[in-house]
């Protein structure tokens, strides 16, 4: 992959030049290479991203050649194309391999061929219609940035799953989210991979003619036109537009060039042909959906295009007839508490970017459609926000979380000024929930195999036969299974930080001899998310003798590890890495604390399901919902959590730790709450999580702590499973 590398946020000027050195068009994705003929069902199942939740299929190619396996970031295509033809040979001679690659193809091939459920007008003729602006499938796909990403992944592998008919729109980015790099001083620098330049499990989308679909969009006074791409999640179509084209100008072409990246006007134009132009190729494709959720407001234009459809089949209605009917066909869930977290743009720039025809088509004035954007229409200063248009355009709304949707109900109660009271607001909530087959580690997957059957994932969605099942499982087989996944995590870290030239300053993301660095004996604590200043980075720092006390106990240590991202412009939250990064060496910091560079799905997997503890301080009520957590506690770790978003429905006294209390603190000033939370995170940690962890019975088990262990896997799993999210979505918004 072509790299480009950068110390501030890449620019559509820098990004254009660097498509004229290198003008990488892309027909297809199809490097056919010659397997075996026993060998041959591995190209069908590298095109399907069904292998990335199968422990059983990724084990397919890393048998192969492990080694290479990780060296191509876990990409099928990339491993296919560059795995030895010696070792493909081997392996078509090894009997018991090919077996078991035969057997995993019949199961693969049955689950594919099962025909899709019809719930109520929702069937493969009419399915879903579901828009998001990234897709976390699988880190071979680099069409994400973090949770709104992962959540649509993980709705799209439900769906797959439970054969819910339900097709996805979004963009492939050419340059994607950036990547990571700690510099030897601590400090972050940005680098961007031309993803066109290697290979992704994409085909192109063509008509019943085999030639190639197109759709347009205008904008910038001229038609942008854009192909489509499909990857295949399981069952699910994901169809992703590209202007990347030869026929497009240059600056065109980089409408998808980076996730979140240029400026407002950037983002505007992207948000037209994710919503506009989604619809369109949906039109182009022949798909009537019964339904379209609009995953947060980057696909709200997409309202407005259904809308100019209706009236131009139906000349003599009006704008507010094309409303109602566009609602009903609507849904919306936004993933942001607070109102500057949302998409909003000057209404010069609106104007700009949407030409006086579409505004015709849609028979109100440029004023008027202004106005969809705001909180109050009337208010003529007042920037357009998707939010407010998605909310105005739908027929239901929801929040992530119950405390988010009560956020939610406060924050646009002003868009009803005909509401007394934020309880009358239209806006509902279902809570986020995790892909387990994703996330829940094969070690743990295997245990529930054993003794609960390969129904698992079945008995999962009843309560009561899930908690029987796990009370029935030994705590040694339960501790056995977490030390393991404690040992791979270790072992993944000191690779991870090892760096043959580590610099002047000792930094907790390189070390030159990581042989002896942390220990599967001793209370792991992870703590991995975007740096931002409401997640508190720094509530850990603000009392340092306590922390390192907690670090050097010779008794009972703690050991941290940290990852995550800041965004490239945010350079605040650069110089408060940089200061986590370069703690003073005086105690056993560096040897007990470690920063993963480039927090990704394949980082994250090794932490959430090999820690002990993990910890979440957002300032309430700021977080949405939130789900590595929920990761975690599938897999037997625990959550030392402010009591906000998922964790207030979660935590029962049990199943984990809560950090501080949700009463009356959020009308506090920051300054204040940040120091009782601090004391309280700091109180928590030593009385109560290292006395549970370190305290062991007559056989050495913690017995307390696996009594917790037990405790969030019985509790948490069957609450916080997307399984059961996609189900509440089904019955309480898209039917």
């Amino acid at each position: 992959m072509k790299e480009v590398s950068n110390e501030s946020f890449i620019d559509m000027q820098s990004a254009a030049a660097i498509l004229q050195t290198e003008q990488n068009f892309r027909d297809d994705f199809n490097s056919k290479r010659n397997l075996p003929e026993n060998l041959e069902s591995l190209d069908r199942i590298g095109w399907n991203y069904f292998w990335s939740w199968s422990a059983d299929a990724a084990q397919l190619f890393r048998e192969i050649d492990s080694r290479l396996w990780e060296q191509c970031e876990q990409n099928p295509r990339v491993f296919l194309k560059n795995v030895s033809g010696l070792r493909l040979w081997q392996m078509a001679n090894d009997h018991e391999y090919v077996e078991k690659l035969h057997c995993f193809n019949s199961k693969f091939e049955n689950y594919l061929s099962q025909p899709p459920n019809v719930i109520g007008r929702i069937s493969s003729k009419q399915p879903i219609a579901y828009f998001c602006a990234e897709y976390g499938v699988h880190n071979s796909l680099p069409i994400y940035s973090g949770g709104l990403g992962i959540l649509a992944g993980d709705h799209l592998k439900s769906a797959s799953d439970m054969n819910i008919p339900l097709v996805a729109i979004g963009l492939i980015y050419r340059f994607g989210y950036f990547r990571q790099k700690i510099a030897h001083d601590g400090w972050q620098e940005e680098k961007y991979l031309d993803s066109f330049a290697g290979e992704l499990a994409l085909k192109p989308v063509l008509d019943e003619n085999g030639e190639r679909i197109f759709v347009m969009v205008h904008m910038r006074g001229r038609e942008v036109f854009a192909q489509a791409w499909l990857a295949k999640i399981g069952r699910i179509s994901l169809y992703l537009l590209d202007t990347n084209l030869e026929k497009n100008e240059e600056v065109d072409r980089l409408i998808t060039g980076h996730l979140y990246g240029g400026t407002a006007e950037t983002r505007v134009v992207q948000e037209k042909v994710l919503g506009i132009g989604g619809v369109r190729l949906l039109r182009r494709l022949k798909i009537e959906p019964s339904v379209y959720h609009l995953n947060e407001g980057h696909s709200a234009f997409l309202t407005l295009e259904l809308a100019r459809e209706f009236l131009e089949q139906n000349e003599a209605e009006n704008f507010s007839d094309a409303v109602k009917v566009v609602r009903q066909k609507c849904v919306f869930t936004t993933h942001t508490p607070v109102a500057a977290g949302n998409d909003t743009f000057a209404p010069e720039l609106i104007e700009a970017c949407f030409d006086e025809n579409f505004v015709n088509a849609l028979k109100i004035s440029k004023e008027e459609l202004l106005g969809l954007g705001r909180t109050n229409p009337e208010n003529k200063t007042e920037w357009f926000g998707m939010t407010p248009l998605a909310i105005r355009l739908t027929r239901s709304a929801n929040g992530v979380s119950e405390k988010h949707g009560e956020v939610s109900r406060q924050l646009w109660l002003k868009m009803f000024p005909e509401k007394t009271s934020s309880t009358e607001v239209p806006i509902s909530f279902v809570t986020n929930g995790v892909h387990a087959p994703t996330w829940i580690a094969p070690g743990f997957q295997k245990l529930y195999e054993k003794n609960i059957g390969a129904d698992w994932t079945e008995i999962l969605k009843d309560e009561t036969k899930w908690r029987d099942s796990i009370e029935k499982i030994s705590d040694a087989e339960i501790w056995k299974t977490h030390k393991l996944l404690k040992h791979l995590l270790i072992s993944f870290i000191r690779q991870r930080v090892y760096s043959a030239q580590t610099g002047l300053h000792d930094t907790i993301n390189e070390n030159e001899d990581t042989r002896t660095l942390f220990d599967a004996d001793v209370l792991t604590i992870g703590f991995a998310r975007r740096i931002a200043a409401y997640k508190r980075w720094n509530l850990l720092m603000t009392d340092l003798e306590r922390l390192l006390k907690l670090v050097d106990d010779a008794e009972r240590p703690v050991q941290f590890v940290f990852a995550g991202k800041a965004h490239p412009q945010d350079r605040t939250a650069k110089e408060l890495l940089q200061n986590l990064m370069t703690l003073g060496n005086t105690s056993n910091w560096q040897k007990r604390a470690v920063f993963i560079e480039d927090y990704d799905q394949e980082v994250a997997r090794y932490l959430v399901q090999g820690v002990d503890v993990w910890l979440n301080v957002p300032r309430r009520p700021l977080e949405a919902s939130g789900t590595s957590g929920q990761k975690v506690a599938m897999n037997g770790g625990l959550n030392l959590s402010i009591l906000d978003g998922w964790w207030i429905e979660g935590y029962n006294g049990e199943n984990g730790f809560s950090i501080g209390t949700p009463d009356d603190e959020e009308s506090a000033d920051e300054k204040t709450v940040d120091a009782e939370d601090a004391e309280s995170l700091y109180q928590i940690l030593e009385e109560v999580v290292v006395r549970d962890y370190y305290e062991k019975n007559a056989d050495g088990l913690p017995w307390k702590w696996i009594r917790r262990m037990k405790s969030a896997l019985v509790t948490l799993t069957p609450q916080f499973s997307s399984d059961r999210m996609l189900k509440d979505y089904l019955e309480k918004i898209y039917i």
